[in-house]
């Protein structure tokens, strides 16, 4: 069993490591936060990233009516939900519901 002061050093470089890497993003933000690059790739990264992964998604999708029907609408539903809410979350997670439900019935 190792002793007191080894543990008690072990847990004081767990603790130093995990607070400085949590701490280390925030400490490179204050610096670039005027950026306008940065201000361009927050404002349109998330629809890039949604793009990105609805064409991954639908790349895999067999073209048939029983695999391409669902994933189209709950595409069209996704578009619907997002364009009514302008909630991202409200519009993944219908899209999402809506596909799971239509591959069951279909499957």
């Amino acid at each position: 069993m190792p002793s007191t002061g080894y543990l008690l050093g072990a847990l004081t470089v767990i603790l130093v490591v995990t607070f400085g890497l949590r701490a280390l993003p925030f400490a490179f933000v204050a610096p670039v936060r005027s950026s306008s690059l940065l201000r361009f790739l927050g404002a349109h990264m998330p629809v890039g990233i949604m793009v990105i992964l609805t064409v991954y998604t639908l790349a895999g999708t067999p073209l048939t009516v029983a695999g391409a029907a669902p994933a189209a609408a709950a595409l069209a539903a996704s578009i619907g939900l997002h364009l009514w809410r302008s909630h991202a979350l409200v519009s993944i997670i219908g899209g999402t519901g809506l596909y799971v439900l239509l591959v069951q019935l279909w499957g």
